[in-house]
């Protein structure tokens, strides 16, 4: 039987990274008593996980080859670009928290294990979505409509790219609405040539420097960006946005934040009589004691697999396929963003020119497909965005390419190889019934909670667009003037671009969606749910500063309505 110590909140948050932050902050300054339930670690800024200021090279080694090592514990984490010696402890270890992989039908969880989650360790891009977004689904006929538009949720970003500090331009795009933004960085002098180039071959693509949650100037507590990276190792200044440095200190300075990490939510109890959730039940991940807490409102921000994956396994005599399941979507219409796709060339000349600091952050190509209906030349429909960089190739790059021995060739190693250019394509994946997420029905994690498993693949237009994003990077590159140019495919699959979203959806139709246009679930008042399963399609921008909005949006509604006595 789970403890029943007194465990009584105004509300809780369950994880506490880029939404559960949110949720946190805004509930907290908004006078309710918050408890966070987080799985992971406790960390704090400025400090490792054992509470110690130890520099990355003095991380231990351990007694592995780190190869065995993370074959064996990482398979699935460390495929991830900030993966290393330096910041595996922020990561879940796959061979203590499974989930059935299929080799054959492959879908990468990505997850942290620390709290702030994911937040620590994202790419920081920033885009606001557009009604070219919200409308999709209606227009094509793929997934339902959204219940919102982007007036609905224009004010709350901009509330919330005031507090983050976005640094981006300004460009005017009705398919890319502009934001609240600090000075851009950047782009260096091969970029800003080749952007020339580009746009002067095809002036109805717009090359431009990211927009990136990474502060230029000083605010909120916050320094600007020192250009030192790498980010994902921690930002003594706090300049790169996550919840350490920025949503859970506002929290915590309102005195009303509990946080309590090392805890694994097993499920949430519903109670017929009232309608509501009654209880949320947590297993402490060290002592595997059962604790039950209760609470007003519930935000579930554990991210898009692990917030379903509490719901599915939230059974009951009215909902016996998963709490706020009445529609029978929940687990279904998983998305992510192809990534991995896009073409590599050398841009000659600029030997003179070199690269200063570390910037975090890259250039940007909006979506320049299938703006108007359809391009009479596109076999798909919806479309992709662009990312990418130039740089000066590093000794590590070039020591393969420069031939030779003795004094020859390391004076060809002392100076940088020459400069290179990469465009990657982030296209949208279609909303599709049959792309699901599942509870096992034999095999359970080390607290007995049923794992997760994917069925999950992307279909026919998918496969078409990164046809295209390969074709459309390699002909924008020999514009920009790159020679030697190579595309390429990874063939990463769903879960590769850390963009899930979808099982939870919204919509207005409560027997097509688990939740309304507040993220409030349909047939459980006081549950909201605001992580990446929320979304109803999944564009092809980077979706976290929607989270965040839809976050400080549904708290405001959510207190509001609770304060009405509506909850």
């Amino acid at each position: 039987m789970p403890s029943t110590e007194n465990n009584s909140f105004d509300a809780i948050v369950v994880g506490s990274g880029i939404s559960g932050g949110w949720a946190a902050k805004e509930l907290t300054e908004k006078g309710l008593k918050v408890l966070i339930l987080e799985r992971g670690k406790p960390i704090r800024h400025g400090l490792d996980y054992k509470g110690e200021h130890l520099p990355p090279w003095k991380l231990p080694y351990g007694d592995k080859p780190l190869r065995e090592l993370y074959k064996e514990e990482y398979p699935i984490q460390s495929k991830v670009y900030a993966f290393n010696e330096t910041t595996r402890h922020f990561f879940n270890n796959d061979k203590d928290n499974p989930y059935v992989y299929n080799a054959d039908k492959p879908f990468n969880w990505k997850r942290a294990d620390v709290l702030g989650g994911r937040s620590l360790l994202w790419g920081r891009q920033v885009y606001r979505w557009s009604d070219l977004d919200f409308n999709a689904n209606r227009q094509d006929g793929h997934g339902i409509d959204w219940p919102i538009r982007y007036k609905d949720i224009a004010p709350w970003y901009s509330y919330v790219e005031k507090f983050v500090g976005v640094s981006g331009e300004k460009l005017n795009l009705p398919h890319l609405p502009d934001g609240e933004f600090q000075q851009p960085m950047h782009l260096n002098t091969v970029e800003r040539a080749v952007k020339e180039r580009v746009e002067k071959q095809y002036p109805e693509r717009v090359m431009t420097i990211g927009r990136a949650a990474v502060q230029t100037e000083a605010k909120n507590g916050r320094g600007a960006c020192h250009y030192c990276g790498p980010c994902e190792r921690g930002c003594s200044a706090g300049a790169y946005f996550s919840s350490q440095s920025s949503t859970l200190p506002a929290a915590e300075k309102t005195g009303n934040l509990t946080i309590r990490t090392d805890s694994v939510v097993e499920n949430l109890e519903y109670d017929p009589a009232s309608g509501k959730i009654s209880g949320v039940n947590v297993i402490d991940a060290n002592t595997k004691e059962r604790i039950r807490f209760t609470s007003s409102l519930v935000f579930l921000c554990a991210s898009t697999i692990a917030s379903t994956q509490i719901l599915l396994n939230s059974t009951s005599a009215q909902f016996p396929n998963g709490l706020a399941n009445r529609s029978g979507v929940l687990g279904r219409y998983l998305m992510d963003h192809t990534s991995e796709v896009g073409a590599f060339g050398v841009i000659p000349g600029f030997m003179d020119k070199y690269t200063v600091g570390n910037r975090p952050n890259g250039i940007y190509i909006p979506r320049f497909r299938n703006l108007e209906g359809q391009d009479k030349d596109a076999d798909f429909i919806r479309g992709y965005g662009f990312q990418g960089a130039s740089m000066r190739m590093n000794w590590a790059q070039m020591h393969q390419q420069v031939k030779g021995f003795g004094a020859r060739f390391k004076q060809a190693l002392r100076a940088p190889g020459p400069w290179v250019f990469f465009l990657a394509g982030f296209g949208e994946h279609l909303p599709d019934k049959n792309s699901r997420m599942m509870l096992s029905t034999t095999q359970r994690d080390r607290f007995g909670i049923p794992q997760v498993e994917f069925d999950s693949a992307f279909g026919n237009n998918e496969n078409r667009m990164r046809k295209d994003i390969q074709k459309q990077a390699e002909a924008m590159l020999k514009a920009g003037g790159a020679r030697n140019v190579m595309p390429f495919d990874g063939n990463s699959p769903p879960g590769g671009a850390i963009h899930e979203m979808g099982t939870a959806r919204m919509g207005d139709d409560p027997t097509q969606s688990v939740l309304n246009r507040w993220n409030q679930a349909h047939d459980v008042p006081n549950l909201f749910v605001t992580d990446g399963s929320c979304m109803t399609s999944s564009s092809c921008v980077n979706p976290s500063l929607t989270y965040m909005a839809l976050t400080a949006r549904a708290v405001d509604y959510a207190v509001n309505q609770l304060q009405a006595g509506n909850i």
